[in-house]
Order: structure tokens, then sequence, then C-alpha cells
């Protein structure tokens, strides 16, 4: 991570680059699971306009962004539930700025919005092996599986250190 890139909480006015930049990053990941056209489908659905304004303002969450200069370079989101755990949603870096520490930059972030969480939670899918590596360097084990969207998904936590 560049000097440079600067991590806060987002506004709306962030918003729109936030779909963008989950829109690249799915197609990197998902298309050759899901194909390009269930990737836009699912996208649609999971960062419409009305669904991310409505995670922006949710009680208890983290809804951050990661930018290098003017560029939006990273965006998590992540939602504290009972009984102290931190479900993390989103974590996505744009391709061109992976493996530079804003990942491991917004991760971090989440955990010190959130303290008080004793576990984090998370899902990814099984056949993206440079997301699961990232998991578990930061130390996250598999704990189930299951199926969302068509893909299989290995269901991780980590007890907060």
């Amino acid at each position: 991570m560049s000097a440079a890139t600067l991590i806060r909480a987002a506004t709306e006015a962030d918003l729109e680059a936030v779909r963008a930049l989950l829109g690249e990053t799915w197609h990197q990941v998902y298309d050759p699971i899901l194909d390009p056209d269930g990737v836009d489908e699912v996208t649609r659905r999971w960062h419409a306009p009305a669904l991310l304004r409505e995670q922006l303002n949710e009680p208890r969450s983290s809804f951050l962004v990661a930018y290098d200069g003017e560029l939006l370079v990273g965006h998590g989101f992540a939602l504290l539930r009972e009984p102290a755990t931190l479900i993390v949603s989103r974590l996505y870096v744009r391709p061109s700025h992976q493996r530079q520490g804003i990942g491991t930059s917004l991760l971090a972030a989440m955990r010190a919005r959130h303290a008080d969480a004793v576990t984090l939670r998370l899902f990814a899918a099984a056949e993206n092996p440079r997301g699961l590596a990232f998991w578990r360097r930061a130390g996250f084990r598999v704990v189930g599986e299951g199926i969302e969207e068509g893909a299989r998904v290995l269901h991780m936590e980590q007890q907060a250190r």
C-alpha cells in the first residue's frame, strides 16, 4: 500500500465508484465460475444502488473505501452481529492494486472499528485460489461450505486476536 492510500468510511458520493469497483473485481473472480452474464445479473442485485445506500447507513457496520489519490482501489463492508461476530461481507481490491497490502489494511480497519468482535466470519468462492490464499494468510480457517448463486463457497472464520 502506498503512503498516499487513504482508508476511510464511505459516503454516498462514493457509491457509484464502489459499484464500478465491485463490477470489475467480480468479473475478475467470477467470470470463470458463473460466466460474464451471470456475474452481471448477480452484481445488479447484490450491488444495486439502493442496497448499497442501505448498507452505508446500517448501524454497527463498516462501509469502507480505500483511495490512491483520486482512484478508488479497495472497498470493504462488514456488519457486527450478536454475539460479537463480525460478518465480513465484502473485501475487494482493484485488480491493478492487488498484493500491495490494501486488503490487509481494509481488514485491519474493520477489526479496529469493531474491536468488541470475538469472531470474524465470511464466505469465499472455493474456486478463487488468490482470495482463499489471502484469507488463510490473514488467519481464517474453513469451517464449512455451501452454495451461493450457483458457486461453491467456503465458510471461513477467525477468532479475533
